[in-house]
Protein backbone atom coordinates (compact mmCIF):
# COMPACT_ATOMS: atom_id res chain seq x y z
CA UNK A 1 0.00 0.00 0.00
CA UNK A 2 2.83 2.26 0.73
CA UNK A 3 4.49 1.64 -2.21
CA UNK A 4 1.17 2.23 -4.61
CA UNK A 5 1.03 5.70 -2.31
CA UNK A 6 4.64 6.75 -3.02
CA UNK A 7 4.08 5.93 -7.11
CA UNK A 8 0.67 7.98 -7.36
CA UNK A 9 2.33 10.86 -5.86
CA UNK A 10 4.05 12.08 -9.29
CA UNK A 11 1.22 11.17 -10.98
CA UNK A 12 -0.70 13.79 -8.63
CA UNK A 13 1.69 16.35 -9.47
CA UNK A 14 1.87 16.42 -12.91
CA UNK A 15 -1.77 15.98 -13.12
CA UNK A 16 -2.55 18.74 -10.42
CA UNK A 17 -0.27 20.76 -13.05
CA UNK A 18 -2.46 19.74 -16.27
CA UNK A 19 -5.62 20.75 -14.25
CA UNK A 20 -4.43 23.99 -12.51
CA UNK A 21 -6.73 26.30 -14.18
CA UNK A 22 -4.53 29.23 -15.03
CA UNK A 23 -2.40 26.72 -17.45
CA UNK A 24 0.66 27.41 -16.37
CA UNK A 25 1.81 24.99 -19.07
CA UNK A 26 -0.17 26.56 -21.82
CA UNK A 27 0.87 29.22 -24.41
CA UNK A 28 -2.13 31.10 -24.82
CA UNK A 29 -0.28 34.17 -23.88
CA UNK A 30 1.30 35.16 -26.96
CA UNK A 31 1.38 38.23 -30.13
CA UNK A 32 2.67 37.40 -32.99
CA UNK A 33 3.31 39.59 -35.98
CA UNK A 34 1.33 39.44 -39.66
CA UNK A 35 4.22 39.53 -42.25
CA UNK A 36 2.25 41.18 -44.90
CA UNK A 37 3.58 44.54 -45.89
CA UNK A 38 1.58 47.16 -43.33
CA UNK A 39 2.03 50.66 -43.41
CA UNK A 40 4.38 52.50 -41.50
CA UNK A 41 2.92 53.07 -38.27
CA UNK A 42 3.39 56.32 -36.09
CA UNK A 43 6.17 55.37 -32.94
CA UNK A 44 6.97 58.83 -32.11
CA UNK A 45 5.47 58.47 -28.65
CA UNK A 46 8.08 55.58 -28.20
CA UNK A 47 11.77 56.23 -26.57
CA UNK A 48 13.49 52.80 -26.81
CA UNK A 49 16.23 52.62 -23.83
CA UNK A 50 19.00 50.22 -24.60
CA UNK A 51 21.55 49.23 -21.83
CA UNK A 52 24.45 47.92 -23.39
CA UNK A 53 28.18 46.88 -22.50
CA UNK A 54 30.25 45.37 -25.26
CA UNK A 55 27.53 44.87 -27.76
CA UNK A 56 29.59 45.32 -30.54
CA UNK A 57 28.45 41.78 -32.56
CA UNK A 58 24.92 42.72 -31.79
CA UNK A 59 24.28 46.46 -31.02
CA UNK A 60 23.98 47.16 -35.47
CA UNK A 61 21.72 44.60 -35.63
CA UNK A 62 19.62 45.24 -33.35
CA UNK A 63 19.12 48.85 -34.32
CA UNK A 64 18.93 48.32 -38.02
CA UNK A 65 16.05 46.27 -36.96
CA UNK A 66 14.27 49.10 -35.09
CA UNK A 67 14.88 51.78 -38.14
CA UNK A 68 11.95 49.23 -39.71
CA UNK A 69 9.41 49.15 -36.97
CA UNK A 70 8.13 52.62 -38.06
CA UNK A 71 8.07 56.94 -38.11
CA UNK A 72 9.29 58.65 -35.43
CA UNK A 73 10.80 56.28 -32.80
CA UNK A 74 13.62 57.70 -30.56
CA UNK A 75 16.33 55.64 -29.63
CA UNK A 76 18.88 55.94 -26.47
CA UNK A 77 22.00 53.68 -26.06
CA UNK A 78 23.57 53.73 -22.98
CA UNK A 79 27.36 52.71 -23.49
CA UNK A 80 28.06 50.97 -20.18
CA UNK A 81 31.60 51.01 -19.92
CA UNK A 82 32.25 49.07 -22.89
CA UNK A 83 35.48 47.64 -24.25
CA UNK A 84 34.64 47.35 -27.33
CA UNK A 85 33.59 49.45 -30.76
CA UNK A 86 29.50 49.21 -28.96
CA UNK A 87 29.43 53.06 -28.89
CA UNK A 88 30.61 54.07 -32.20
CA UNK A 89 28.22 51.53 -34.16
CA UNK A 90 25.41 52.85 -31.94
CA UNK A 91 25.73 56.50 -32.80
CA UNK A 92 26.17 55.82 -36.61
CA UNK A 93 22.25 54.98 -36.25
CA UNK A 94 19.84 57.67 -37.11
CA UNK A 95 17.59 58.99 -34.50
CA UNK A 96 19.65 57.40 -31.80
CA UNK A 97 21.64 59.07 -29.10
CA UNK A 98 24.59 57.07 -27.57
CA UNK A 99 25.14 57.90 -23.52
CA UNK A 100 28.52 57.43 -22.06
CA UNK A 101 27.91 55.26 -18.89
CA UNK A 102 29.51 56.71 -15.55
CA UNK A 103 31.36 53.65 -13.84
CA UNK A 104 28.96 51.67 -11.47
CA UNK A 105 28.35 52.89 -7.58
CA UNK A 106 27.82 50.68 -5.21
CA UNK A 107 24.77 48.81 -4.49
CA UNK A 108 23.71 48.91 -8.09
CA UNK A 109 23.37 46.20 -10.41
CA UNK A 110 24.92 46.88 -14.16
CA UNK A 111 21.62 46.98 -16.20
CA UNK A 112 19.86 48.99 -13.76
CA UNK A 113 22.50 51.82 -13.35
CA UNK A 114 22.54 52.23 -17.28
CA UNK A 115 18.83 52.58 -17.50
CA UNK A 116 18.95 54.66 -14.47
CA UNK A 117 21.05 57.37 -16.80
CA UNK A 118 19.25 56.82 -19.80
CA UNK A 119 15.96 57.98 -18.57
CA UNK A 120 16.45 61.42 -18.28
CA UNK A 121 16.65 61.44 -22.14
CA UNK A 122 12.87 60.11 -22.70
CA UNK A 123 10.61 62.26 -23.07
CA UNK A 124 7.96 60.46 -24.69
CA UNK A 125 4.61 59.11 -23.07
CA UNK A 126 6.40 55.40 -23.46
CA UNK A 127 9.28 53.83 -22.60
CA UNK A 128 10.82 50.71 -24.28
CA UNK A 129 13.14 48.80 -22.63
CA UNK A 130 14.88 46.80 -24.96
CA UNK A 131 18.20 44.71 -24.30
CA UNK A 132 21.72 45.13 -26.68
CA UNK A 133 20.80 41.45 -27.74
CA UNK A 134 17.32 41.15 -28.43
CA UNK A 135 15.94 41.67 -32.65
CA UNK A 136 12.24 42.93 -33.02
CA UNK A 137 10.49 41.44 -35.99
CA UNK A 138 9.35 43.94 -38.34
CA UNK A 139 5.51 44.87 -37.35
CA UNK A 140 6.43 43.67 -33.88
CA UNK A 141 6.38 47.32 -31.80
CA UNK A 142 3.36 48.44 -33.24
CA UNK A 143 1.59 44.87 -32.58
CA UNK A 144 2.80 45.29 -28.98
CA UNK A 145 1.70 49.23 -28.80
CA UNK A 146 -1.54 48.45 -30.27
CA UNK A 147 -2.27 45.21 -27.57
CA UNK A 148 -1.02 47.53 -25.05
CA UNK A 149 -3.94 50.14 -26.25
CA UNK A 150 -6.63 47.85 -26.85
CA UNK A 151 -6.34 46.05 -23.53
CA UNK A 152 -5.83 49.49 -21.52
CA UNK A 153 -2.50 47.85 -20.29
CA UNK A 154 0.25 49.93 -18.77
CA UNK A 155 3.04 47.53 -18.68
CA UNK A 156 3.72 44.84 -21.61
CA UNK A 157 6.57 42.49 -22.09
CA UNK A 158 7.44 39.49 -24.54
CA UNK A 159 9.58 36.53 -23.88
CA UNK A 160 12.24 36.64 -26.02
CA UNK A 161 12.56 33.44 -28.58
CA UNK A 162 15.74 32.05 -27.53
CA UNK A 163 18.56 31.16 -30.53
CA UNK A 164 19.09 27.15 -30.51
CA UNK A 165 22.22 26.03 -32.65
CA UNK A 166 23.57 23.34 -30.81
CA UNK A 167 22.57 20.34 -28.83
CA UNK A 168 22.40 22.10 -25.59
CA UNK A 169 20.30 24.70 -26.84
CA UNK A 170 17.60 22.55 -28.00
CA UNK A 171 18.28 20.52 -24.63
CA UNK A 172 17.69 23.31 -22.04
CA UNK A 173 16.74 26.67 -23.60
CA UNK A 174 12.84 25.89 -24.14
CA UNK A 175 13.50 24.27 -20.61
CA UNK A 176 14.16 27.56 -19.13
CA UNK A 177 10.80 29.12 -20.64
CA UNK A 178 9.03 26.12 -19.19
CA UNK A 179 10.31 26.50 -15.85
CA UNK A 180 9.93 30.70 -16.03
CA UNK A 181 6.29 29.68 -16.99
CA UNK A 182 5.63 27.37 -13.85
CA UNK A 183 7.20 29.24 -11.55
CA UNK A 184 5.39 32.44 -12.48
CA UNK A 185 2.14 31.40 -14.71
CA UNK A 186 1.48 34.41 -17.47
CA UNK A 187 -2.21 34.16 -16.48
CA UNK A 188 -2.12 34.81 -12.85
CA UNK A 189 0.51 37.35 -13.38
CA UNK A 190 -1.67 39.36 -16.50
CA UNK A 191 -4.57 39.05 -13.93
CA UNK A 192 -4.97 41.48 -10.91
CA UNK A 193 -4.11 38.98 -8.81
CA UNK A 194 -1.25 41.41 -7.17
CA UNK A 195 0.78 38.13 -5.34
CA UNK A 196 2.31 37.21 -8.84
CA UNK A 197 3.47 39.51 -10.98
CA UNK A 198 6.22 38.84 -13.80
CA UNK A 199 7.90 39.96 -16.72
CA UNK A 200 10.75 39.75 -19.47
CA UNK A 201 13.22 42.40 -19.21
CA UNK A 202 14.44 41.64 -22.38
CA UNK A 203 11.38 43.46 -24.22
CA UNK A 204 9.28 45.65 -21.90
CA UNK A 205 7.28 48.69 -23.37
CA UNK A 206 5.67 50.54 -20.03
CA UNK A 207 4.31 54.06 -19.56
CA UNK A 208 7.15 56.53 -18.96
CA UNK A 209 4.90 57.91 -16.33
CA UNK A 210 4.87 54.30 -14.70
CA UNK A 211 8.62 54.47 -14.20
CA UNK A 212 8.64 57.56 -12.38
CA UNK A 213 5.44 57.19 -10.17
CA UNK A 214 7.33 53.93 -8.91
CA UNK A 215 10.60 55.39 -8.39
CA UNK A 216 12.48 53.26 -11.27
CA UNK A 217 15.30 52.33 -11.35
CA UNK A 218 16.59 53.81 -7.99
CA UNK A 219 13.96 52.24 -6.66
CA UNK A 220 14.92 48.32 -7.11
CA UNK A 221 18.61 49.00 -8.14
CA UNK A 222 20.24 46.19 -6.33
CA UNK A 223 17.88 43.74 -7.95
CA UNK A 224 18.94 40.76 -9.85
CA UNK A 225 15.72 39.30 -11.01
CA UNK A 226 15.10 43.18 -12.52
CA UNK A 227 12.48 42.25 -14.62
CA UNK A 228 10.32 40.72 -12.17
CA UNK A 229 11.28 42.53 -9.59
CA UNK A 230 10.03 46.31 -12.03
CA UNK A 231 6.50 44.45 -13.02
CA UNK A 232 5.75 43.53 -9.09
CA UNK A 233 5.91 47.15 -8.19
CA UNK A 234 4.41 48.55 -11.01
CA UNK A 235 1.36 45.91 -10.67
CA UNK A 236 1.62 47.06 -6.48
CA UNK A 237 1.09 50.47 -7.34
CA UNK A 238 -2.41 49.52 -9.19
CA UNK A 239 -1.31 49.68 -12.79
CA UNK A 240 -2.20 46.79 -15.53
CA UNK A 241 0.68 44.27 -16.36
CA UNK A 242 0.91 41.80 -19.34
CA UNK A 243 3.58 38.98 -20.03
CA UNK A 244 2.89 36.87 -23.01
CA UNK A 245 5.69 34.38 -25.73
CA UNK A 246 6.42 36.05 -29.07
CA UNK A 247 8.36 34.57 -31.95
CA UNK A 248 8.94 38.13 -33.36
CA UNK A 249 11.37 39.20 -30.21
CA UNK A 250 14.33 37.24 -30.52
CA UNK A 251 17.42 36.72 -28.70
CA UNK A 252 20.63 36.89 -30.71
CA UNK A 253 22.69 35.87 -27.69
CA UNK A 254 24.89 33.13 -28.74
CA UNK A 255 24.73 30.20 -25.80
CA UNK A 256 25.82 27.08 -27.57
CA UNK A 257 27.53 25.41 -24.54
CA UNK A 258 26.44 24.02 -21.39
CA UNK A 259 28.81 26.36 -19.71
CA UNK A 260 27.11 29.20 -21.01
CA UNK A 261 23.75 28.06 -20.35
CA UNK A 262 25.05 27.13 -16.88
CA UNK A 263 26.25 30.62 -16.16
CA UNK A 264 22.93 32.11 -17.24
CA UNK A 265 21.13 30.36 -14.88
CA UNK A 266 23.29 30.37 -11.88
CA UNK A 267 23.64 33.85 -12.35
CA UNK A 268 19.53 34.33 -10.57
CA UNK A 269 18.55 30.81 -10.10
CA UNK A 270 19.33 31.61 -5.89
CA UNK A 271 18.11 34.33 -6.68
CA UNK A 272 14.45 33.11 -7.30
CA UNK A 273 14.21 31.19 -4.38
CA UNK A 274 15.36 33.96 -1.71
CA UNK A 275 18.59 32.41 -0.96
CA UNK A 276 16.69 29.79 1.45
CA UNK A 277 18.06 26.75 1.79
CA UNK A 278 15.36 25.12 2.99
CA UNK A 279 13.66 26.48 -0.18
CA UNK A 280 16.38 25.02 -2.21
CA UNK A 281 15.98 21.48 -0.54
CA UNK A 282 12.24 21.28 -0.81
CA UNK A 283 12.77 22.35 -4.59
CA UNK A 284 15.21 19.23 -4.42
CA UNK A 285 13.12 16.85 -2.97
CA UNK A 286 10.70 17.92 -5.78
CA UNK A 287 12.25 17.56 -8.45
CA UNK A 288 13.71 14.15 -7.55
CA UNK A 289 9.53 12.76 -6.25
CA UNK A 290 8.36 14.42 -9.88
CA UNK A 291 11.02 13.26 -12.32
CA UNK A 292 12.72 10.86 -10.92
CA UNK A 293 9.67 8.75 -9.08
CA UNK A 294 8.15 7.38 -11.93
CA UNK A 295 11.49 5.98 -13.32
CA UNK A 296 12.69 4.30 -10.13
CA UNK A 297 9.18 3.01 -10.28
CA UNK A 298 8.95 1.44 -13.29
CA UNK A 299 10.78 -1.87 -12.18
CA UNK A 300 7.47 -2.23 -9.70
CA UNK A 301 4.64 -4.13 -10.73
CA UNK A 302 2.19 -2.41 -8.70
CA UNK A 303 3.63 0.87 -9.05
CA UNK A 304 4.37 0.87 -12.90
CA UNK A 305 0.16 2.13 -13.67
CA UNK A 306 1.24 4.83 -11.75
CA UNK A 307 4.89 5.33 -13.18
CA UNK A 308 3.68 5.31 -16.50
CA UNK A 309 0.67 7.69 -15.93
CA UNK A 310 2.99 10.35 -14.48
CA UNK A 311 5.68 9.99 -17.27
CA UNK A 312 2.72 10.57 -19.76
CA UNK A 313 1.45 13.41 -18.03
CA UNK A 314 4.80 15.16 -17.90
CA UNK A 315 5.33 15.10 -21.35
CA UNK A 316 2.01 16.36 -22.38
CA UNK A 317 2.59 19.56 -19.58
CA UNK A 318 6.18 20.37 -21.87
CA UNK A 319 4.65 19.71 -25.57
CA UNK A 320 3.01 22.88 -26.04
CA UNK A 321 6.37 24.62 -25.48
CA UNK A 322 7.56 22.26 -28.17
CA UNK A 323 5.39 22.93 -29.95
CA UNK A 324 5.11 26.38 -29.95
CA UNK A 325 8.64 26.60 -30.38
CA UNK A 326 8.66 24.24 -33.39
CA UNK A 327 10.93 21.24 -32.06
CA UNK A 328 10.31 17.74 -32.51
CA UNK A 329 7.98 16.17 -29.58
CA UNK A 330 10.91 13.47 -28.97
CA UNK A 331 12.85 16.10 -26.76
CA UNK A 332 10.46 15.85 -24.12
CA UNK A 333 11.65 12.58 -23.36
CA UNK A 334 14.35 14.15 -22.48
CA UNK A 335 12.85 16.40 -19.84
CA UNK A 336 14.11 14.65 -16.62
CA UNK A 337 17.42 15.26 -17.92
CA UNK A 338 17.00 18.71 -18.79
CA UNK A 339 15.67 18.87 -15.09
CA UNK A 340 18.35 17.39 -13.77
CA UNK A 341 20.77 19.55 -15.02
CA UNK A 342 18.57 22.63 -13.75
CA UNK A 343 18.55 21.31 -10.68
CA UNK A 344 22.34 20.85 -10.56
CA UNK A 345 22.74 24.75 -11.79
CA UNK A 346 20.53 26.12 -9.37
CA UNK A 347 22.71 24.03 -6.58
CA UNK A 348 26.10 26.01 -8.27
CA UNK A 349 23.93 28.86 -7.71
CA UNK A 350 23.46 28.39 -3.84
CA UNK A 351 27.38 27.67 -3.57
CA UNK A 352 28.54 30.37 -5.75
CA UNK A 353 26.58 32.34 -2.99
CA UNK A 354 27.74 30.88 0.15
CA UNK A 355 31.20 31.22 -1.41
CA UNK A 356 29.92 35.46 -1.07
CA UNK A 357 29.11 35.74 -4.70
CA UNK A 358 25.87 36.62 -4.96
CA UNK A 359 25.86 36.73 -9.00
CA UNK A 360 28.49 37.34 -11.68
CA UNK A 361 27.72 38.56 -15.19
CA UNK A 362 28.97 40.58 -18.02
CA UNK A 363 33.07 40.78 -16.35
CA UNK A 364 31.23 42.05 -12.93
CA UNK A 365 30.82 40.13 -9.49
CA UNK A 366 28.27 41.19 -7.29
CA UNK A 367 28.78 39.95 -3.67
CA UNK A 368 26.26 40.41 -0.35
Amino acid sequence: MLTVLFAALPFMIWMGLLLAPWRPWSTRERLEVDSSPMPAADLSGITVLIPARNEAETIGTILAALQKQGNGLQVVVVDDQSSDATASIAAAYPHTRVVSGRPLPEGWAGKLWALEQGKSQVHTAMTLLLDADIQLRPGLLPALLELKRREGLHFVSLMADLRRTSFWDRLLLPTFVYYFKLLYPFALSNSRNRHVAAAAGGCVLVDTEVLRHIGAFASLRNALIDDCTLARQVKQAGYRIWLGLSRGVVSLRPYGTLASIHDMVARSAFTQLGYSAWLLLAVTVIFIVAYGGPFALLGLSLARPWALAAWAAMTLSYLPILRYYRMSPLWALLLPISAAFYLGMTWSSAIRYWRGVRSRWKGRVYSH
